[in-house]
């Protein structure tokens, strides 16, 4: 076989079926010939327009047809075809349909053409007539029913030759039974045969092989591999009625699929030159031409052939072909054949003008890809004397100088096809600005005098000597080595040393115990470290903790936490005070020989270092006695702070607004807050600072009124007020200081005998200030981000019977003493803390509204935690979040779907799902109640309801307390 000049197609993926029917259509001469003469509305602007650019898909096809014809190109694009097509390049289609709708598209776009040989050019080339003729047994009439084709589909299957298809095609059918035919002149069905009867014949007669049939067994299409022998010369005056025109027809075309499946597999076509009767291959982008002028389809079909269908191939006569894959043929009627030969067709100038222009593109292309060959040749002819000449330069003689060159550059330079960037050694450089042992690999070894040359003509920086290696890191890393080796060793030596006792003349070292007990873990990681150190990192120089480095110390660092308590950062940092001197806590370090030291030194040589002589710090040791003295202050401060103010500290006898005490008409009132902390100091002294102040204006507003009525001092602000007796008050006004005292005085009726009491504080009440203050209260009420209610559930529309507290761990501690403060700061109430714990007030009054019961008589303060029921849930909501999604939180913790849940707040039902909690009023610490209608236990069914009912929101950013 031997290559041809005709132009091949691109696969743009799936699109080899489009490319055999173009090739097909492009050698019929007339259906060419009559595509050029095709004009549309811009037809007067082709020989002027010289931005001329096809859009429909006659112009593109016309376009194609040219390229196909004139184009210098081995092979060209289709896709403005197929782009105009609408085609998916990714999936194949069905090639025989395409075929159908593709001549039907052209046949109605050319049918609008005023030239009357172009209207009926399709028709003319493709189109034939048969009849259906059927004819009553019983009258013998004849009723036909006249109709068009234009390929005649062939059935296959038990067929062996073109012949035996064209013959079932026309053989006669009964229509008896069921399927009788309804005769008009008999008026009643009745037997009938059917056949069709081939009245005209098209110029190109095109034969569909069905290959691909419907399997009912699989429900799929599937492929018939069914070998088929057909002539190259066929004579169809025996199939036709009447044989008055030329019945002759020679083969012109045979498209074939390779390939098992019907839904895969790839499309070819064999043509016939029409001009010189040559035999062609189109396999896409490749062209072959067949020998001797004879269709050649012996490799098409070795391709197809399967284990399961190997079927010995039948012997072919003389001018018949046989093929298990062909599924068209084309044939032309010979006086066709011979009038095409003798036709030369010319491409119109506007349509050769695009081809030109593409020409000249692809020409332009050639000569710079011939130039750049060129250019690639020169610089390997140049590069390769460069090599040459020093190539003999390269190696180094003892005793002559030399220097390191990166080896990765010289792989590039000797590289024709990779550009030449200057030589750069700094990747190579460690910490000390020389070459790193690590890198001695990665550099090769020259002589001085190449180096020169090639920095000379290439360029560079950090130029390594043969003094260039780094004698500073080959030292450490051997140091590193070393100890590594030896310290198991050292460890059994040192520890054996450090049992035997001191000398009487001999001096030792203070080391912490802690850091004994894990030196040799300490000294270990150290050692990576240092090893790291000394590693190549480009992005570390050395002093700095590689992230390994550092994750071990840090592990180190965890370990020893967690066997001393204390962080270890490094070896006999134990010993250390805060101010960098000998710790003043014998008991956590001992002495050690100069042996033991010497040893540790060669691991740890910057630990700090303090002889047996060595002072503790005498700041740490002033401050400790200064804390003795202190703590001996505060305890007699506390017992007779306490002995004054007994009651108080014991919360004995405490006066009450529900019940006013008879034997006074004024009570004092201090901050709950300045109770609590002096409570915490009485009980622990030595451990707590002492109160010195009472900061009364925490209570007060900014204009000095007081910011509490009567009423609500009984209700939720009774929490952040403690009422003194007017002694107590005496007392308190002498121990500490007072910025501000406040009072509460009740003035009876003296005139009338009604029992008529009012209650007046002093200062007196800013009814302003407390209207801002209640205002922001319902306000955050209602516009919290994170808060918690209770969901209570309830049977029977009452709450569960026999309710147990279930009080939890916080609840507890709320009972007993106060929990051990150390190292607290100091809570004295001092001018400058007012406005942090008067925003401290505001929050903890925010956060809890719920009523608080009176203090009982015994006087004892109870917590003012809410106390949940067993089977009580705890929800974490927000103001804004709908009432839907509250049920969604629910179902969760009480596994009752969201339809049969009823719930209800202070009695009131919440019936709007798509409310916010914070418009339908439920404000932190509310409880709601909750009352199933049926409970269900399927909680996986539950799920599946609501996100029917809620798709996109699921079930997100549900939170859950006591689940």
């Amino acid at each position: 076989m031997c290559k041809n000049t005709f132009v091949g197609l691109t696969n743009l993926g799936a699109t080899c079926y489009v490319n055999t029917f173009l090739q097909v259509w492009f050698h019929n001469l007339d259906l060419r010939r009559a595509l050029y003469l095709f004009q549309n509305s811009r037809a007067e602007g082709h020989n002027t327009d010289s931005d001329y650019e096809p859009r429909t898909i006659c112009e593109h096809l016309q376009y194609l047809f040219a390229l196909l014809q004139n184009s210098n190109r081995r092979y060209i694009d289709p896709s403005g075809l197929v782009k105009a097509l609408g085609l998916d390049t990714g999936q194949q289609q069905d090639a025989q349909e395409f075929s159908k709708l593709f001549l039907s598209l052209l046949e109605d776009t050319l049918s609008k053409q005023k030239d009357p040989n172009l209207q009926n050019v399709i028709q003319q080339q493709f189109c034939g007539q048969f009849s259906y003729v059927t004819v009553c047994n019983k009258c013998g009439r004849e009723s036909p029913l006249p109709s068009r084709f234009y390929e005649l589909e062939l059935n296959i299957q038990g067929h062996k030759n073109l012949t035996e298809c064209v013959t079932e095609f026309l053989k006669e059918e009964k229509l008896e039974g069921d399927n009788r035919y309804y005769c008009e002149s008999c008026q009643s069905k009745q037997n009938a045969t059917r056949r069709i009867k081939l009245q005209s014949l098209p110029r190109t007669l095109n034969f569909q092989l069905m290959r691909f049939v419907f399997d009912r067994q699989s429900g799929h299409k599937k492929k018939l591999n069914t070998f088929i022998s057909f002539p190259e010369v066929l004579d169809m005056g025996p199939f036709l009625e009447g044989k008055e025109e030329e019945c002759t027809y020679e083969l012109s075309a045979v498209l074939i699929h390779r390939g098992v499946s019907a839904y895969s597999g790839h499309y070819i076509a064999h043509v016939r030159d029409a001009h010189t009767n040559d035999w062609y291959k189109f396999n896409d982008e490749e062209i072959e031409k067949m020998e001797g002028k004879k269709l050649q389809l012996g490799i098409e079909e070795d391709i197809a052939e399967t284990a399961k269908s190997q079927t010995r191939k039948p012997k072919c006569s003389k001018g018949y072909h046989c093929s298990r894959n062909a599924y068209m043929l084309v044939y032309k009627r010979q006086t066709e054949e011979i009038e095409q030969t003798e036709t030369i067709i010319e491409v119109p100038a506007f349509l050769q003008k695009l081809v030109d222009q593409d020409n000249k593109k692809f020409e332009e292309w050639c000569n710079e890809m011939a130039d750049m060959r060129k250019q690639s040749v020169d610089k390997g002819k140049a590069k390769h004397e460069e090599v040459k000449e020093l190539y003999e330069l390269l190696p180094t003689e003892d005793g002559l100088s030399y220097e390191f060159v990166p080896l990765e550059w010289l792989k590039k330079w000797l590289d024709d096809s990779t550009s030449i960037k200057e030589i750069d050694n700094s990747q190579f450089l460690c910490s000390h600005g020389k070459l790193h042992p690590d890198k001695i690999g990665d550099v090769k070894r020259i002589s001085s005098k190449a180096a020169d040359l090639l920095f000379s003509r290439y360029g560079g920086v950090s130029r390594l000597g043969q003094s260039s290696l780094c004698r500073d890191c080959v030292t450490q890393r051997c140091r590193v080595i070393r100890l590594k080796n030896q310290l198991n060793e050292d460890y059994r030596e040192v520890m054996n040393l450090v049992k035997s006792s001191l000398k009487s003349d001999e001096s030792g070292f203070w080391i912490g115990k802690a850091s004994l007990r894990s030196w040799r873990q300490l000294a270990l990681d150290q050692l990576e470290e240092d090893e790291e150190e000394t590693k190549h990192n480009n992005s570390k120089v050395n002093g700095e903790k590689s992230s390994s480095a550092g994750a071990k110390a840090d592990g180190v660092k965890g370990d020893n936490e967690d066997r001393d308590g204390e962080e270890m950062k490094n070896f006999n940092e134990d010993i250390l005070c805060y101010h960098g001197g000998l710790n003043i806590l014998e008991n956590d370090r001992r002495v050690v020989s100069a042996e033991v030291w010497n040893k540790l030194r060669m691991y740890f040589p910057r630990a700090p270092e303090f002889t047996q002589n060595n002072e503790a710090c005498q700041q740490c040791m002033r401050l400790e006695r200064e804390g003795k003295e202190n703590e001996a202050l505060n305890r007699m401060m506390a017992n007779e702070q306490k002995s004054s103010l007994l009651n108080l500290f014991q919360e004995k006898n405490r006066p009450t607004l529900q019940k006013w005490p008879q034997e006074t008409d004024v009570l004092y009132i201090v901050p709950h807050y300045f109770v609590d902390e002096w409570r915490k100091f009485i009980r622990r002294p030595a451990k707590s600072n002492p109160v010195s102040n009472v900061g009364n204006s925490l209570l007060l507003c900014p204009h000095g009124g007081f910011m509490f009525t009567y009423d609500s001092m009984l209700q939720g602000d009774a929490q952040h007020i403690a009422l003194l007796w007017p002694a107590e008050w005496e007392v308190i006004s002498k121990m500490f200081l007072v910025d501000q005292a406040i009072s509460i005085c009740q003035i009876r009726d003296k005139t009338q005998d009604n029992g008529n009491v009012q209650y007046q504080t002093h200062p007196d009440l800013c009814r302003e200030c407390r209207e801002g203050f209640i205002f922001q209260q319902q306000r955050d009420m209602r516009e919290y981000a994170q808060a918690t209610v209770y969901v209570r559930k309830v049977i029977d529309k009452k709450r569960e019977s026999a309710p147990e507290f279930s009080v939890s761990g916080s609840d507890v501690e709320d009972e007993r003493e106060e929990p051990k403060m150390d190292g607290e700061k100091d809570p004295d109430f001092s001018q400058s803390e007012v406005g942090a714990k008067r925003q401290k007030l505001n929050e903890s009054a925010s956060l809890s509204m719920a009523p608080v019961t009176a203090a009982s008589k015994s006087g004892i303060r109870r917590s003012t935690r809410h106390r949940k029921l067993r089977g009580e849930k705890a929800l974490i909501v927000s103001a804004n979040q709908t009432l839907k999604e509250l049920k969604i939180q629910i179902m969760h913790a009480f596994s009752v779907a969201p339809f049969d849940q009823n719930l209800s707040i202070d009695g009131r039902c919440l019936t709007d799902d798509s409310a916010t909690l914070g418009s339908l009023g439920v404000i932190p610490e509310s409880i709601i109640c909750l009352k199933a209608d049926e409970p269900i236990a399927d909680y996986a069914a539950m799920d599946d309801v609501y996100q029917v009912c809620m798709p996109e929101e699921g079930f997100k950013g549900t939170g859950l307390l006591g689940h």
